[in-house]
């Protein structure tokens, strides 16, 4: 597997694959390892409140995560990194981390990531998908409701041939709630 340092890529794994906010040049499928996607991040302002937080996504540890790999023009570095700091680190549950990344093809690149700080007070730690889905079901916060985060991932992973069986468990559980609801 070749690697090459010279390049700056941006790994994403949940709202960033669709929703990058940045400029970039070239966008695929990429696995990271050791790391796995979860939804184990209260949310105070986006998708729940203080009283009533929501669940976001992080990068925890264990497993392998399937996401979207973004190359970013060398030139862009500083203006990307300083952009993915306001939008990721506004209340530090996520730590800033360089992560080996192979990429569709099989080719090894280091990408900047996201990685839950386990230590935080938004960490929400191992949920099961029960509790998960009535936290998500009954939860809003200023971009909207939490179950609406959760479908909107779903529905743009399946787009993007990406599978997540414990998120789709979660989903599929958030529906039957607010179906039955009302």
């Amino acid at each position: 597997m070749a690697r090459d340092m010279d390049e700056f890529w941006v790994f994403g794994y949940g709202s960033l694959m669709w929703n990058p906010g940045f400029v970039f040049e070239e966008r695929v499928a990429a696995r990271v390892f050791g790391f796995r996607r979860s939804l184990c991040v209260r949310s105070h302002v986006h998708r729940g409140t203080p009283q009533q937080p929501g669940l976001v996504l992080g990068l925890d540890r264990g497993g392998s995560c399937l996401g979207v790999a973004f190359r970013v023009d060398e030139a862009r570095r500083v203006e990307v990194l300083d952009y993915l700091r306001r939008r990721e680190l506004v209340t530090n549950v996520y730590l800033e981390r360089q992560l080996p990344a192979v990429l569709a093809g099989r080719r090894q690149v280091t990408a900047v990531s996201y990685v839950v700080d386990r230590r935080h007070s938004q960490y929400a730690g191992a949920l099961t998908v029960e509790e998960a889905a009535e936290i998500v079901s009954r939860s809003r916060g200023q971009s909207g409701p939490n179950d609406a985060y959760v479908a909107n991932t779903l529905a743009h992973m399946q787009e993007a041939g990406i599978r997540d069986a414990c998120l789709e468990a979660i989903g599929a559980a958030v529906r039957a709630r607010v179906q039955a609801a009302g």
